[in-house]
């Protein structure tokens, strides 16, 4: 269980409250450095998997905690973002992000009951969505969006990219689990 794999993904979490701690310190470079412990943060999610697999270090507690992982530092930059961009442009494409991610977790765990999960793995699109979402936030965590608007726009365009990647993916999801929600009860074999 305590392979370099899950602890990068323990160290993924512990990161948390660290970032959060040092957006809402009231210093200069705080944008530069929350945004730093984010992108920190998003590489140790690909570098994780990379070990697992170059190591062989695959583990159920792994596979269990990394997608968690990912959700909650996504989550908690949403969050802390949200209150910087208190508007409906912003709160849109996080709530697709943050219900996306709820939806398709759900699904996954329901489908892997139902031993379909391989069915609605993570697809190379779904790698491509939460590389855009991790970009767009570490551009809109880096920048003060009052002294570099122009940045800020660029970070939500990238959001609202990401977001539609995010309703994308939940589709093809949701359209492989389909034969298995609109079954009758009963009729699974």
């Amino acid at each position: 269980m305590w392979n370099l794999p899950n602890i990068l993904t323990l160290i993924r979490i512990l990161m948390i409250p660290v970032f959060v701690v040092v957006f809402y310190l009231p210093w200069e470079g705080k944008h530069f450095a929350a945004a730093t412990i984010f992108a920190i943060a998003a590489a140790t999610d690909w570098l994780d998997g990379y070990l697992a697999r170059k190591l062989d270090q695959f583990t159920p507690f792994g596979a269990f905690l990394d997608p968690v992982a990912d959700k909650l530092i996504v989550s908690a930059a949403l969050l802390v973002l949200l209150q910087v961009h208190a508007t409906a442009v912003f709160a849109f494409p996080a709530l697709v992000i943050v219900s996306r991610e709820i939806v398709v977790s759900a699904l996954r765990e329901w489908m892997a009951e139902l031993g379909q999960r391989t069915s609605v793995a993570v697809s190379y699109l779904g790698k491509i969505k939460t590389v855009l979402q991790m970009v767009a936030i570490t551009v809109l965590l880096a920048v003060d969006p009052e002294k570099y608007p122009e940045w800020d726009v660029v970070g939500i365009v990238l959001l609202y990219v990401a977001a539609l990647l995010t309703l994308w993916t939940m589709i093809i999801y949701l359209r492989a689990a389909w034969p298995e929600l609109s079954s009758k009860p009963g009729s699974r074999d």
